[in-house]
């Protein structure tokens, strides 16, 4: 199969998703009513949204681009948070915990959790411990949770990346707890990660780039522009492929011309003029 074939198939794939909730949310903003929004928020609607991710149409950083381009606060986990193994990939609703020390609080969680949620600990990011292993991920992984993201360390790595459910943390150590914590009445109602607090309010995309956190109310208009600029961008490295420079087609002459006349003149201003996306 040729370069022009694959990027045809890809783009085709990116622009079903994009019409799907096209379909549904006003394209030049957040939702316009109630019933278009319940219709994003529900399970057929993520789950479209979680098989666009899996399939690499919607990366985390087309989904970071587009909460800049629809002025929703930008919400990433630092950028030390990594997957066990490397192409790991998730996406699900939220479901938050805090760790205070045993593992019963994530057997509580995953008891109440829908299937694809994502697990989101909170292990205040420490490097002294690690809050969850092997057994945990396995529970996880059959009560069908979609993956776990932990704001501190995991271990049992090799079984972890044997059992394969995404799972993304701080890194990894043999030490467990030495500590048992008294459990704060919020234990389930939200989880910080660096400096975010992620509640079941938001939706967790993770890939090989990292961890991006949106809010349900929000996806709807966030994936339209994910998969627009996934869209331009797919074109343009088509079009790379095949020997068009990206300075011809971001028309760089003539912003450069431009620039020269207009000192205020910016690039990003001038990639909007033109429809590229190669930045927001």
């Amino acid at each position: 199969m040729n370069n022009s074939a694959t990027a045809d198939e890809d783009c085709s794939s990116s622009v079903k998703i994009f019409s799907f909730v096209a379909r549904r949310v006003r394209p030049h903003g957040v939702p316009g009513n109630s019933k278009g929004l319940a219709a994003i928020n529900g399970g057929h609607a993520l789950n479209q949204i979680d098989n666009a991710i899996q399939l690499g149409e919607l990366a985390s950083a087309h989904l970071a681009d587009a909460c800049l381009r629809v002025r929703v606060p930008l919400r990433c986990a630092p950028h030390t948070m990594r997957p066990a193994v490397t192409g790991m990939r998730a996406s699900g609703r939220a479901r938050p915990v805090r760790h205070v020390g045993s593992v019963d609080v994530f057997l509580e969680a995953i008891e109440v959790a829908d299937r694809g949620d994502i697990l989101v600990v909170d292990n205040d990011g420490r490097f002294d411990e690690s809050c969850i292993g092997d057994l945990v991920v396995r529970e996880a992984a059959l009560a069908g949770l979609g993956g776990i993201v932990i704001w501190g360390l995991h271990r049992d790595n090799l079984e972890v990346s044997e059992i394969a459910l995404p799972m993304f943390s701080l890194g990894v150590t043999p030490a467990g707890p030495q500590r048992l914590d008294d459990r704060p009445p919020d234990v389930f109602s939200g989880a910080f990660v660096g400096e975010h607090r992620i509640t079941s309010g938001d939706l967790v995309v993770a890939d090989s780039d990292g961890v991006v956190f949106l809010p349900r109310e929000h996806i709807g208009a966030l994936v339209i522009a994910a998969a627009g600029i996934c869209e331009v961008e797919r074109n343009q490295a088509l079009a790379t492929t095949n020997g068009r420079s990206l300075r011809d087609q971001l028309h760089f002459s003539e912003y450069l011309a431009q620039r020269r006349r207009d000192a205020g003149y910016s690039f990003r201003h001038h990639l909007r003029k033109i429809g590229g996306a190669i930045e927001e």
